[in-house]
């Protein structure tokens, strides 16, 4: 997704918690009856299955943009592997930056006046003094810098289990999410990282062997893997576990997004699209713009589920064709998985008999991966040239050439040599297509009130005002094709306002929802 906002979290199919999906927008024979409601006149309630345990459904018809929860944060704290965050906000440091340490546990913080830091804040009342009293600071002095990383994921574990001694009601309600232990314990790469990482660490090397025992850690462990998300924006960088929220279910084209607070991470999750009751409330747990073999195995390694959603369900993806590759045989027909549900499924021609084997085409995609990941985040013309050549290998909306796309579109009028002033027609008809390219897709995938398609109608509305008014000039078009033009212009801006100004104050979406409400009041009446 977009950079920020990568919503991270997941369940799977076990008794406690929401779940990984299949797809549950229909009801099956096995359906308990609906519980009652999280709380008085809320637009949900908890459905429960045996196959996927607990889960949010509508408990009557909604609106896109209704917003079905908000909500504070239970905990935060330092994502997985993380480079060192300040203690109290989590931002990351300013290579060469004064170096400011906390005063009684004498880990590194952002300065002496970080807000993070203003008591009672989670630092102060949870693993700073406990810290200080084991002076685990001495630890981060002679520790490699991966070790250093490993150090400070682990402090989000610790602060969980810190809340037992101080907010045992809170630590109870983060003992109601699914830790997905049965499931995790099969993976012996993740159970056993975690014991040396996580558990070991916190027992044996900063001294809470006495405090906490191992399953009580790796029951935290899991309840953070299976159930957090990802929140803040740069230079901010953490993990929190919300209330409520851990029991909305994933799907691949999901019905709700969220947002959170920039300094709280108060959290809102909204309706992208209109609902109907009784109907699974859903997000989603992977990238949008991302083909099914991805998404179906960052789900498996990363939230221990295969998603069996309609999307991943289709070959076609919605009829986005996101995976499908072109057929160098009869050079007309795609080539897609027989079964999209089968990793190991054939891939297949539609037009020809010819195919491939799955592990050809993840192997393809590795090296056309590999090449991409070569190219300069900046390099118009290297990324222009893969997507020219590499459109002979693949769909035009597959998931890496969406991925080039999404690139250009927003390189082209914003980087040196590439300005607005400086663009081109050519080349503003060619920010047109990428965006209108982008949009296509994210309609099927993400219908509604899509960040995406937010920020990407943004971006479009730029090209196609500058090129209506050049070409007016010239008298390439008549007012009348000019009027026509600009009333596009000015549906594109109040859509990107509207699904914009969501977003959280100081966030980059925000202020580009700024922009569109200005542009649109300098446009006047058209």
């Amino acid at each position: 997704m977009p950079p920020h906002h990568k919503k991270k979290k997941q369940k799977k199919q076990s008794q406690s918690s929401g779940i990984s999906k299949e797809n549950t927008n229909s009801t099956s024979a096995c359906d308990h009856s609906i519980d009652v409601p999280l709380e008085a006149n809320a637009s949900y309630s908890v459905k429960r299955t045996e196959q996927v345990g607990r889960y949010l459904v509508a408990s009557r018809d909604l609106k896109a943009g209704d917003i079905i929860i908000e909500t504070s944060p239970i905990i935060v704290g330092p994502c997985a592997e993380t480079e060192p965050v300040c203690l109290g906000c989590h931002s990351t440091f300013i290579a060469d930056s004064v170096i400011y340490r906390c005063e009684n546990c004498n880990w590194r913080i952002c300065s002496p006046n970080c807000h993070g830091l203003i008591t009672p804040s989670i630092h102060s009342r949870l693993e700073c003094i406990p810290l200080r009293d084991k002076a685990v600071h001495k630890l981060l002095q002679t520790s490699t810098p991966v070790q250093v990383k490993l150090m400070y994921e682990a402090i989000l574990t610790l602060r969980c289990m810190l809340l037992k001694t101080v907010d045992f009601a809170m630590y109870d309600r983060l003992l109601d999410m699914d830790p997905l232990n049965d499931v995790r314990q099969q993976i012996p790469k993740l159970w056993n990282r975690n014991q040396k990482d996580i558990v070991q660490r916190i027992r044996n090397d900063w001294g809470f062997e006495m405090e906490f025992t191992e399953q009580e850690l790796h029951t935290i462990c899991g309840i953070i893997e299976v159930n957090s998300f990802e929140v803040g924006q740069e230079p901010i960088k953490a993990r929190a576990l919300f209330p409520k929220a851990y029991l909305l279910m994933h799907d691949c084209t999901p019905n709700t997004g969220h947002t959170d607070e920039l300094r709280t991470h108060y959290l809102t999750v909204r309706v992208l699209r209109d609902v109907k009751a009784g109907e699974s409330l859903t997000l989603t747990y992977a990238h949008i713009l991302q083909g099914t073999l991805k998404r179906r195995q960052h789900l498996k390694e990363e939230k221990f589920f295969y998603c069996n959603c309609r999307r991943c369900s289709d070959p076609t993806e919605l009829g986005t064709y996101c995976s499908a590759l072109r057929c160098n045989k009869c050079r007309k027909g795609h080539i897609l998985p027989v079964n999209p549900l089968n990793h190991e499924s054939e891939w297949l021609c539609q037009q020809c008999p010819n195919g491939m084997s799955c592990e050809s085409v993840i192997m393809l995609l590795e090296k056309l991966s590999r090449q991409l990941g070569c190219i300069g985040a900046k390099d118009v013309d290297g990324l222009e040239t893969f997507l020219r050549i590499q459109s002979t290998v693949l769909h035009d909306n597959h998931y890496l050439l969406l991925s080039v796309k999404h690139s250009l579109c927003e390189l082209y009028g914003k980087i040196e040599s590439y300005l607005i002033p400086q663009l081109s027609p050519d080349q503003l008809k060619r920010k047109e297509i990428l965006c209108r390219d982008l949009l296509e897709v994210v309609d099927q995938l993400e219908p509604g009130l899509s960040r995406l398609k937010g920020t990407i109608m943004y971006e479009l509305h730029v090209p196609l005002l500058i090129e209506s008014g050049q070409q007016f000039q010239r008298g390439i078009i008549q007012r009348t094709e000019l009027r026509r033009r600009l009333k596009e212009v000015q549906k594109l801006l109040k859509e990107s306002e509207k699904i914009l100004s969501l977003e959280p104050e100081g966030s980059p979406e925000h202020s580009i929802a700024e922009a569109a409400r200005e542009a649109l009041e300098n446009m006047g009446s058209v």
